[in-house]
């Protein structure tokens, strides 16, 4: 049965692959036959409806109300000015100085990315970014990768990132939040090490200029001048609450959404900017919503007590326990977590996360190392993620073309992790 189990999901990999069937309809799909295949019965206890379909679906709820809360604050960074507020400021301390200006941009990125992650974060910082850094010589690809690399130095701070971590994984968020606190460094050393190399590989002058933009007509918000300093702060906030005085995710986001509502809106258009922006972050939110409804159906599958059964003795005699091994296995098929692999962990990879733990393979924390790690390579590299596609069409490239660049990086942050996972929990 176990087999059976694997033939599903090899088959569940080739239909997200091919684009034969869209990924949260592939991972429904995947959950559903897996119950069946386990031996679960339609209704009743651990069986398809209840147990799968009704009880999977709103598993992750509270990671859906934080990536909502996220996607609400990211329009008002967009909406009140205050991204392309800072972006403008880091580009304007830069000059003519290539080097800096990326550093800068990458700074940016990396703040967008602790409020909000995939295509938005990119369109916040690279709207602007991308063409300040090719204007100044810097390649069209490095441009792209910046904005990518800078979120991924964010991500460990995204709070929506540690919500989905804890509830999926069955883990407190002070442990998801440790963990990521030690991703962080390794991050941010790749990142910086991506600018700095990589933008040795002059460019040249590009006609997509500052002050070619500039010559366009401008939007009411920057006829009204840049947001207020104060209003700049916003998105600290709410990492400061999670991280500095142990708010909870869901508060410290709204205080974030508060925040940039008082700092920046008159009193009489407080309304109409609160729904539109509310609005526009369900619009941004939804791919991301179904996408964790269905990993919460998959992880419902895969902890049925037959599932669990089926599959332990097949997982267990492939995952090595040895910490070098650990190490050396897992960064050897860090490629599995590209072009929605098994190993992606907005995929098929929650699933496989949820048998790890499950049976009892490896601890919950050290399957943590091993998802965040990953996602640190899938946010960057992965030409099939919103993020890769947005950065490298705007700069002009091919998603291929940011992967082949990126990956080097990233990938040496995904051993970093390893090590560190092997280290603290093998």
């Amino acid at each position: 049965m176990g087999v059976v189990i694997l033939i599903v999901m090899a088959a569940g990999v080739a239909a997200m692959l091919t684009r034969k069937l869209p990924t949260a309809f592939a991972l429904v799909l995947l959950g559903v036959v897996i119950a069946f295949v386990a031996g679960a019965p339609l209704t009743g206890k651990e069986s398809v409806l209840d147990t799968v379909l009704q009880e999977g679906a709103p598993m992750l709820a509270s990671t859906m109300i934080a990536v909502l809360l996220g996607s609400w604050l990211g329009k008002l960074l967009d909406e009140t000015g205050i991204a392309g507020t800072i972006v403008r400021k880091i580009v304007e301390f830069g000059g003519d100085r290539p080097t800096v200006v990326a550093l800068g941009v990458l700074a940016v990125s990396a703040l967008i990315g602790t409020v909000t992650g995939s295509a938005p974060a990119a369109m916040l910082a690279g709207i602007i970014g991308i063409p300040a850094m090719v204007a100044v010589g810097i390649p069209k690809v490095t441009a792209a990768g910046t904005i990518l690399m800078g979120i991924a130095v964010g991500v460990p701070f995204e709070l929506p990132i540690w919500q989905f971590f804890s509830t999926a994984l069955d883990l407190p968020v002070p442990t998801v939040r440790g963990f990521m606190v030690k991703l962080f460094p390794l991050a941010l050393v790749a990142a910086v090490a991506f600018v700095l190399i990589e933008s040795r590989r002059r460019g040249v002058e590009h006609t997509w200029s500052l002050k070619t933009a500039a010559d366009k007509p401008r939007s009411r918000r920057e006829r009204l001048g840049d947001a207020p300093w104060y209003a700049l702060l916003t998105p600290a906030v709410p990492l400061v609450l999670a991280l500095g005085l142990d708010v909870a995710i869901i508060p410290s986001l709204l205080a974030g959404v508060v925040y940039a509502l008082v700092t920046t809106t008159r009193p009489r258009e407080m309304n109409k900017r609160l729904l539109r922006t509310l609005y526009g972050g369900f619009e941004v939110a939804a791919p991301p919503i179904a996408l964790f409804i269905a990993i919460g159906i998959l992880l419902a599958a895969v902890k049925l007590p037959g599932a669990i059964d089926a599959l332990e003795p097949l997982v267990k005699a492939v995952s090595p326990q040895n910490p070098v091994l650990f190490v050396l296995v897992f960064t050897l098929l860090v490629p599995l977590c590209l072009y929605r692999g098994p190993l992606n962990v907005y995929g098929l990879g929650a699933g496989i996360a949820g048998v790890l733990i499950a049976a009892g393979i490896y601890p919950a924390v050290a399957v943590l190392g091993l998802a965040a790690s990953y996602n640190q390579v899938f946010g960057v590299s992965d030409p099939t993620s919103t993020q890769t596609v947005w950065s490298a069409q705007y700069a002009g490239v091919g998603p291929q073309q940011v992967m082949v660049r990126t990956l080097p990086y990233v990938w040496a942050v995904a051993l970093g992790g390893f090590c560190v996972t092997a280290a603290a929990h093998l």
